[in-house]
C-alpha cells in the first residue's frame, strides 16, 4: 500500500502542480475563455492564490517524505488539497457547471485516501 499512496501522491502532485502554475502564470481571461468559467466569480489576486495553494500543496505531497524533513507535512498538504477541492465542487454546483464536478470529486477522493493512508496506517 505504501508504493500506491507514492503513486496516488505523485499524479495527484502533478496535476495540482500543473493546475496551480497555470493559473498562477495565465491571465484571467485566458483562464475563462479557456473553460474556467468559475474564475469570473473571483479576482485576479483570488485565482493567483487559489493556483499559489494548489502549487504549494502539490509540493507538500512529495517533498518532505523524500527530504524526509517533517514528512507529516505530507498529510497535511493532502488534507488541504482535499478542502480545496470541496471548495472548488461547491462553486461549481453553485455555478451549474457539473461537467466540472466529476474531476475535482475524484481529486478530492485521491487527496483524502492519500491523508488517511499517511496520517494512518502507512505514515512516515
Amino acid at each position: 500500500m505504501n508504493v500506491v499512496l507514492w503513486i496516488i501522491a505523485g499524479l495527484l502532485a502533478a496535476a495540482f502542480l500543473a493546475a496551480g502554475v497555470m493559473k498562477m502564470l495565465q491571465p484571467k481571461e485566458k483562464l475563462i475563455a479557456s473553460g474556467m468559467g468559475w474564475a469570473a466569480d473571483f479576482g485576479d489576486g483570488q485565482v493567483k492564490l487559489i493556483g499559489l495553494v494548489e502549487a504549494l500543496g502539490a509540493i507538500g505531497l512529495i517533498l518532505p517524505a523524500l527530504l524526509d524533513v517533517a514528512p507529516v507535512l505530507v498529510p497535511l498538504a493532502a488534507t488541504g488539497l482535499a478542502i480545496t477541492m470541496i471548495g472548488a465542487i461547491v462553486v461549481h454546483v453553485r455555478r451549474k457547471e457539473n461537467q466540472a464536478v466529476l474531476p475535482s470529486l475524484v481529486l478530492l477522493l485521491l487527496s483524502a485516501v492519500v491523508a488517511w493512508g499517511r496520517f494512518g496506517p502507512w505514515s512516515f
